[in-house]
C-alpha cells in the first residue's frame, strides 16, 4: 500500500484531525487534504476556544457520517481528542475506527498548561482500541519526549522519536512530511488485509510494530540511506 495509491472501495478514509489554531495551508495534514481522494478534515469548530465534548461530539459524527473504515491523522490536541472521543465511544477493535497517526500529541497535564488546552484534561490513559502510531519530537514545546512516550504506553501505540524537528508541523519546515506519510502507509497495512477485512488486534499490532520500526529506522534513523 501506498499513501498515494487509487482510493477503492477497500480503502479506509482518512480523517484528518487538528489541534488548537487548526492547520494552515502548509500544515502537513492539509498538504495531504490536497493530494489524496480519501483524506478530509474534521471540521472540530471553535479552534481558538476549543471545548472538549464538542470537539469529541464532532470527531464522532464525522466518524459515524463516513460509512467506512477509518484512520485518523491527528494533530498535537488533536490527539487528545481521538483519545478522549475512544474513551467515551468504545467501540469493537478496528471498527469503525481501524487505526489513528498521532503525531506531537500536547501534554495538556502541565501545572502551566494553557487554559484552551486545560479542558482536556486528564489525559485518557486507557488503550486504544485500534492500532496506532505516536510520533513525537525530541524538542517539541508542547510536549517531553517522557510524556510522549507515557502517553503512547498507555494507548497500547507503537513510539516513534522523529529527533529534533519542533512540533511537527508547519513551523518544523517538513513540509509534505513523506516520513510521516510512510507512517500512516504502517498504519493503513496494519488496519486490513488486502481485502479490507480488519486485522485481529494481535495481528495488526504485530503488523504495526515491526512495520513502524522499519519505518522509523529508514526515515528517522538513517539506516538503508
Amino acid at each position: 500500500m501506498t499513501i498515494f495509491s487509487p482510493f477503492d472501495e477497500h480503502s479506509p478514509i482518512i480523517l484528518t484531525v487538528p489541534g488548537l489554531g487548526g492547520s494552515g495551508p502548509s500544515h502537513w495534514q492539509t498538504l495531504w487534504e490536497q493530494s489524496r481522494p480519501d483524506t478530509v478534515r474534521v471540521e472540530l469548530g471553535m479552534w481558538d476556544t476549543p471545548h472538549r465534548n464538542s470537539w469529541v461530539t464532532k470527531l464522532d459524527q464525522a466518524i459515524r457520517g463516513a460509512q467506512a473504515p477509518v484512520v485518523l491523522a491527528a494533530h498535537s490536541l488533536g490527539c487528545l481528542a481521538v483519545a478522549w472521543w475512544a474513551s467515551l465511544s468504545p467501540q469493537p477493535f478496528g471498527w469503525p475506527v481501524a487505526g489513528a497517526l498521532l503525531v506531537a500529541p500536547a501534554d495538556v497535564d502541565k501545572p502551566d498548561v494553557r487554559p484552551e488546552l486545560a479542558a482536556f484534561q486528564p489525559s485518557p490513559s486507557a488503550p486504544l482500541p485500534f492500532p496506532s502510531i505516536v510520533v513525537a519530537s525530541s524538542d517539541d514545546p508542547w510536549i517531553s519526549p517522557d510524556k510522549a512516550q507515557s502517553l503512547a504506553k498507555g494507548w497500547g501505540s507503537v513510539f516513534v522519536d522523529a529527533g529534533p524537528q519542533g512540533h511537527l508541523n508547519a513551523a518544523s519546515g517538513i513540509g509534505w512530511w513523506e516520513e510521516g506519510q510512510a507512517l500512516l502507509d504502517r498504519v493503513l497495512d496494519a488496519a486490513s488485509d488486502r481485502d479490507g477485512w480488519p486485522h485481529s488486534a494481535a495481528d495488526a499490532r504485530s503488523v504495526l510494530a515491526v512495520n513502524a520500526t522499519d519505518a522509523a529506522h529508514a526515515h528517522y534513523l538513517g539506516a538503508g540511506r
